[in-house]
């Protein structure tokens, strides 16, 4: 026999208000247990009425959670209230934003010719960026300019895309519940998420990239399928090198001087262990960035900073930052590891997404966020021949935009 509607839309409110208690309360509940039971109390009950209205929107006030005691209870209260189509599977997103490497020239060509909307957003970031880069990261990416793997006009220009691409979903009512960014990544979540301003994220960013590109060169990238433990053994005794990224459970990026770097391959190659040297210009994110650490600070203390609107989740910590991303963490940021396991790990055990958007000209993340289970994971960008068409397949699989209502209304 089928399951009415109704019934449908109730199942979905139990099992993701028994989710959400359980991470709350530490245990499972039982459906027909009064929650005061469980020892839920106002300030738990308060933080449960801010998940559901960001999940689900008005369908309950404080004193609700209160007035229907049980899970059973609330659910059938919450799946009367819920007129939306398909209200019990609303989508639940977050954007994940790439890092350095991704970049390639004349990426996101046929979107910027063919979206209105992609086109008005990247050239904001482009003006943003004039004034420190000298030149337009629109002619930059249209002309397939070659400079585009340098540090200088790599970072500014995936900035600018990366942004872009965000306010395109936004515009649509794609509203990301959480961000991350990996590297250079970091800045335009921050963007998105409230933390900084468009203008003074485009200075950061062209300074960053600019100070980088005048470090010397002799710095290079590694990338191992090792643990982090053994990587931390690897580079104990090369001060020269360091922990660049810790991708996935065994995908790291060792980073510094080459002579380092050829030491630790080596040791890697007796061993059998797989490595690859990455194409990058210097060594991100290890020792041999400390030259340009003060200068950059100096610069960033100009600029304002603060606490992001949304849950930021920051891959130099490793969790979601509850704390200003000023100067100071914009510094720590240029030596650290990026800690992208860590992160995304904790963003989808605490956020409950069911999809992951990669905001990036290529797909890079994807393949480790996959592996580690759970929501469905959508690149906005699959490679250079992405288009306008492409981008609104993306938004109509997040039930957002036009096409998407036209579905809805099919």
């Amino acid at each position: 026999m089928p399951v009415s509607e109704p019934d449908h839309h109730r199942a979905a409110h139990r099992e993701w208000l028994l989710e959400r208690l359980a991470h709350y309360l530490g245990r499972p509940v039982e459906e027909t247990v009064p929650l005061s039971e469980y020892g839920l109390d106002s300030v738990l009950a308060l933080s449960l009425y801010g998940d559901i209205e960001a999940e689900f929107g008005p369908l309950v006030e404080p004193g609700d959670i209160w007035a229907h005691p049980t899970v059973r209870e609330l659910a059938q209260y919450m799946a009367s209230r819920d007129t939306r189509p398909g209200g019990g599977h609303r989508i639940r997103s977050v954007f994940v934003f790439t890092g350095q490497g991704c970049q390639h020239p004349g990426m996101t060509s046929g979107l910027y010719l063919n979206s209105t909307g992609y086109r008005h957003h990247l050239d904001a970031a482009a003006e943003a960026l004039l004034p420190y880069t000298g030149l337009s990261v629109v002619d930059l990416i249209l002309d397939k300019d070659p400079r585009i793997r340098l540090a200088s006009c790599a970072q500014p220009a995936l900035f600018a895309v990366e942004y872009a691409l965000a306010r395109t979903l936004q515009d649509a009512g794609v509203v990301p519940a959480a961000v991350l960014g990996h590297g250079i990544g970091e800045f335009a979540a921050a963007t998105v998420a409230g933390a900084i301003g468009l203008a003074d994220a485009a200075q950061l960013v062209a300074l960053r990239g600019a100070f980088m590109q005048q470090l010397p060169p002799g710095g290079g990238m590694t990338a191992a399928c090792i643990t982090p433990y053994e990587a931390a053994e690897l580079v104990a005794h090369e001060p020269r090198a360091g922990i660049g990224a810790m991708n996935a459970v065994k995908s790291t990026v060792l980073s510094g001087e080459i002579a380092a770097l050829e030491r630790i391959e080596a040791r890697l190659a007796s061993r059998g262990v797989r490595c690859r040297r990455l194409a990058v210009s210097h060594a991100f994110h290890s020792p041999l960035m400390e030259p340009m650490v003060a200068k950059f600070t100096a610069a960033a203390r100009r600029l304002p900073g603060g606490i992001a609107r949304l849950p930021f989740y920051s891959t130099v910590y490793g969790r979601m930052a509850t704390e200003p991303l000023y100067a100071p963490y914009w510094a720590e940021q240029l030596t650290a590891p990026v800690r992208f396991a860590d992160a995304a790990r904790s963003m989808l055990a605490q956020q409950a997404p069911t999809h992951v958007v990669e905001i990036g000209p290529r797909v890079v993340l994807s393949p480790y966020l996959r592996r580690m289970g759970g929501p469905a994971c959508i690149p906005v960008c699959q490679g250079p021949e992405s288009d306008a068409v492409d981008l609104a397949g993306v938004i109509s699989a997040l039930d957002a935009g036009p096409l998407a209502a036209e579905l809805a209304g099919a």
